[in-house]
């Protein structure tokens, strides 16, 4: 994938949990056969109240990551979701955007249930809903990383790896390892 949108916050639209929906059923038809349990929202999106990237974020838990990649890839790509085959966390994960890089409304990440990295997903955003003032930090560190790379959405991310890291550690949770995204 080449061409990006540049790093834009928006602030809480009370339309995003619609912009989930539309495609939560669709997307649970798709992956029926491989789904190990309910798609979900996650991410900024998925806290009322937070600004974030107009994006939608989806996590659909997988029973196995290889089944999935073996079907589920085609299936998606066939109803518009495009798959980054050389995302640096395919190890874990297979990651899709739609409908065009540089015009993004949603990102579906197939992970295999139970796996660390879709536990923390879940654990975050979790943390968030439950923690105005934690979620405020999270908002004004967000605002500033947008302004320091308003250009680079990897930079951006790769940036607040720390934070999130410590917000897992303080819930319980071990951090799963971070693969940084190409800057």
């Amino acid at each position: 994938m080449s061409a990006d949108q540049p790093v834009y916050l928006a602030g809480y639209d009370p339309a995003w949990p619609a912009r989930f929906a539309e495609q939560h059923d669709r997307l649970a038809v798709i992956l029926a056969p491989w789904l190990a349990a309910q798609i979900t929202h996650i991410g900024s999106t998925a806290v009322v109240g937070l600004p974030a990237k107009p994006v939608i974020d989806v996590l659909a838990p997988v029973r196995s990551l290889d089944a999935a990649r073996g079907g589920a890839v085609a299936a998606l790509e066939a109803a518009g979701w495009l798959f980054w085959p050389q995302d640096p966390c395919g190890h874990y994960r297979l990651w899709f955007l739609r409908p065009r890089p540089e015009a993004r409304t949603h990102h579906l990440h197939v992970i295999e249930h139970g796996d660390s990295h879709a536990e923390a997903l879940l654990a975050f955003r979790d943390v968030l809903r439950a923690d105005p003032a934690l979620a405020r930090d999270y908002a004004a560190l967000k605002s500033r990383l947008a302004l320091e790379h308003p250009t680079n959405r990897n930079a951006y991310t790769n940036a607040k790896g720390a934070f999130v890291d410590e917000v897992l550690r303080h819930a319980g949770l071990s951090p799963p390892p971070r693969v940084p995204l190409p800057e």
